[in-house]
Order: structure tokens, then sequence, then C-alpha cells
């Protein structure tokens, strides 16, 4: 399954043409395996519309692929763990949410697709699943 980061619904919905944009697109296909859009990823993409009308076209859109909640008590705490260890090596997490995100994928099993630099560090040190 393939989580569908911010960076790449942003990119998608302005029309730039990015690889992971274009990785979406194949993903979005019925051959092209399951997309997961998690309710933080949710909240982040409607934040950014330009309206209530604007919004509700985005959400129904979104809502047209499995969205699921990222964080409970158990992700919580791994993502606490994560941010931890990245610090021990002298990453300096920028975002509460995408170590979230990041955790919530590598802990089920799910590969991330992004178009967000701070995600790198989780691919280096913890193991993070992006396509390749």
């Amino acid at each position: 399954m393939i989580v569908v980061d911010t960076s790449v619904w942003i990119n998608f919905l302005k029309a730039v043409e990015t690889d992971a944009v274009r990785a979406l697109r194949r993903a979005i296909t019925p051959r092209g395996g399951e997309v997961i859009v998690g309710d933080l990823v949710l909240l982040e993409v409607l934040q950014g519309a330009r309206n209530d009308l604007h919004a509700a076209r985005m959400e129904r859109d979104l809502r047209s692929f499995r969205v699921v909640g990222m964080l409970d008590s158990q992700i919580a705490a791994l993502t606490a763990r994560n941010f931890r260890l990245l610090r021990a090596v002298g990453v300096r997490v920028r975002g509460t949410v995408d170590l979230i995100i990041g955790t919530f994928c590598f802990h089920h099993g799910h590969t991330l697709l992004h178009d967000d630099r701070d995600f790198e560090p989780m691919v280096r040190h913890l193991g993070l699943r992006v396509p390749s």
C-alpha cells in the first residue's frame, strides 16, 4: 500500500509535474496498487483550500481513496522514540506531523510517496520505505 504525503497531493492538485506526481498517477490506475490518505494528510491538504467550496471538492476527491487514522497511542510512543533516535544521530526533526506520517508508514509496512526532503533522514536512519 502507498501512503501519499501532502507534498505530493499539493503538487498533483496544482498540476506541478514531479517524479512523485507521476508515480501517484500510476498508483491511482486500477493496477497501480492501493493509495491511502492519512487523516493528517487530509487535514494539511484541506487547510490550504481557498474557500469552503474548494475544500469540499478536494475532500470529496481525497475521500475516493481509503482514509485512515494515523495517530493512536502506539504510534505516538513510536514517534517519540523515532524523534529520540533521529536526535541521537544529529537529525533535527522539523515537523512532528511528518514524523508521525513516517512512523505510521514504517510501523504498518507501507511505502511513502513524498516530495519533501524532511523524510530523507527517516529513509536513511529508520528504514522508511519509499518508491525506488
